[in-house]
């Protein structure tokens, strides 16, 4: 049904039964966009999705888990793993294309990344962002980052010392068509702090009780 619908939709669908065939096909095939279930045989759709993630050439690969699973940590648990979006089945075919132009769009870098010309480098601290090539390095080692990372991230350079709330960071990070819980971004937030810490670095990310987050240095302009 899932094939059908989404070939109806326009899409090529190249659909597997298990987590290692799946794991070989991104391979292949190179899709814009992975549909993952949870709990496939072979390899769990979280491993697969950390897999991905681990791998460069699949590193930035749009992953929607669509699963069962409805557990509130468990959500939490696949966005810390690396999915771009998290829904419960059953879920409406509409919810579904939605989500999938959604996530196929701000990983194409529009939406909010649109009004930052695509040669533009900004710095802060030691963080760079060359946004023409879609890099984030950190004194002088890259970062990799998912794409929802990123658009925080980018966000937040260009309006370093200023504080963001969730719902601005989500209006800047998110297309505003689909609903996304406020607490999302704190896993994101969490996500990109890891990333930017990972070689020792200072916390730039600061979190303002009851407020939001902003870059900061700690330092005056």
């Amino acid at each position: 049904m899932l094939t059908y619908n989404l070939e109806a939709a326009g899409h090529t669908v190249m659909p597997v039964d298990n987590g290692l065939d799946a794991l070989t096909g991104v391979t292949s095939w190179k899709p814009d966009l992975v549909l993952l279930d949870w709990m496939m045989p072979g390899l769990s759709g979280v491993d697969l999705c950390r897999r991905l993630r681990m791998a460069a050439a699949t590193r930035y690969l749009p992953i929607i888990m669509l699963t069962a699973r409805g557990e509130e940590r468990d959500s939490i648990h696949a966005l810390d793993t690396g999915a771009d979006d998290y829904l419960v089945k059953p879920c409406g075919m509409d919810v579904l294309h939605a989500r999938v132009r959604a996530v196929m769009r701000r990983s194409a870098g529009r939406g909010a990344t649109a009004a930052v010309a695509e040669g533009d480098v900004l710095t802060f601290a030691d963080v760079t962002v060359d946004h023409g090539g879609r890099r984030v390095s950190r004194a002088g080692g890259t970062i990799a980052l998912g794409p929802t990372e990123y658009r925080i991230l980018l966000h937040l350079m260009r309006h370093p010392r200023r504080v963001f709330s969730r719902a601005e960071i989500l209006a800047a990070a998110w297309d505003d068509r689909i609903h996304v819980e406020e607490r999302t971004v704190d896993v994101h937030i969490r996500r990109l702090r890891l990333a930017l810490n990972a070689t020792g670095g200072a916390d730039l990310i600061r979190t303002v009780r009851s407020s939001g987050y902003m870059l900061d240095d700690g330092q005056a302009d």
